[in-house]
């Protein structure tokens, strides 16, 4: 299958150029970028051609798919034309700023029968796989809370420099929509958001930083319908800090961080706190979840639900930040 780049702007942009790199049912056959200089000296890296014109990318009947990776503002424009010309679509979190363009995407993607994949990775991962079921086979008893925690120090200023290692374009709030709850912040949500079911309500923080105009740390309270308080935190601005996600209930714990699971619950063992180590049922990438739905028609794991459930939070978060108050969230 013959793939098209659509934009070095995010950071995980050359993660995916990789991963196409290492699937062989997968090619990198052209660069576009709305930034020509930056999109032509990508394309000599990868020894394709760069194209600026993205209307003869997507023109292309070479082309079957792309991997959308430009800034968040310019989602919905980009692949509404990808689904037009018939052209399978790959992208990166979030999909976009609210979730009736969501909506409009998907139904553009079906009217135009082709695959609509984003990346939620953390779907994928031990930590969310051990919570699933222990949520699934009741090793924690009713669910009563989830912390989850992500955060880095991308905003950090190292002494004698003018930034950190986060790209100055991550605090353009017009391309980006917000700073870390809805770049970082997005894989805590979409967790909890699968763990705990439908969500009724958010209460957020968001600190705002004066120059970057966008927040570089966050907290959400999301309450859920099952009853359950999700507790949402990220940053910019942690050393060190793990990848935490934490399950309380009436019956045990579960405790995740930074690969390492811990179990203490009434079904296991003696009380006492159980290091995790079974082998689990393996899941496929995003990535590799696209192209077997496209290839094999397999149903992947991560779901239309997963990517709109996660917008909603998101904008009711940066919503309960502007006024101050609790924002209920509409079924």
């Amino acid at each position: 299958m013959k793939v098209a780049l659509l934009s070095r702007w995010h950071v995980h942009a050359d993660d995916y150029a990789r991963a196409v790199h290492e699937n062989d049912q997968l090619t990198v056959e052209l660069v576009w970028d709305e930034d020509s200089e930056r999109g032509k000296k990508w394309a000599d890296e990868l020894g394709v051609p760069f194209e600026k014109e993205l209307e003869v990318v997507l023109s292309d009947p070479e082309i079957d798919a792309v991997i959308v990776s430009t800034p968040t503002n310019l989602h919905k424009e980009i692949i509404l034309a990808a689904a037009a010309h018939k052209k399978h679509v790959f992208t990166e979190k979030v999909l976009a700023f609210t979730a009736e363009e969501c909506d409009n995407i998907y139904d553009a993607a079906a009217e135009h029968d082709v695959e609509l994949m984003v990346s939620l990775p953390r779907l994928t991962e031990k930590e969310f796989l051990y919570a699933e079921k222990a949520v699934n086979e009741g090793w924690i008893g009713m669910l009563t809370m989830i912390r989850c925690r992500l955060a880095h120090n991308g905003a950090v200023v190292p002494e004698g420099e003018t930034q950190g290692w986060l790209p100055a374009r991550f605090f353009d709030k017009e391309q980006t929509g917000g700073g870390s709850l809805i770049d970082l912040g997005a894989h805590p949500i979409y967790l909890t958001n699968r763990l705990a079911g439908r969500a009724e309500a958010v209460y957020s923080r968001l600190q705002q930083d004066d120059e970057k105009k966008v927040d570089v740390s966050a907290a959400v309270i999301v309450e859920y319908e099952s009853g359950a308080l999700g507790m949402i935190e990220t940053s910019f601005l942690s050393h060190g800090s793990p990848f935490q996600l934490e399950l309380y209930g009436t019956e045990g714990t579960l405790l995740c961080t930074d690969g390492a699971v811990q179990l203490k619950s009434i079904h296991h063992g003696d009380g006492n706190w159980l290091n995790l180590e079974e082998e689990l049922p393996s899941v496929l990438k995003p990535l590799e979840q696209w192209v077997a739905k496209i290839r094999n028609g397999v149903e992947p794991s991560i779901t239309k639900e997963d990517v709109i459930n996660l917008t909603k939070i998101n904008d009711a978060a940066a919503f309960s930040h502007l006024k101050g108050c609790r924002i209920f969230i509409e079924k």
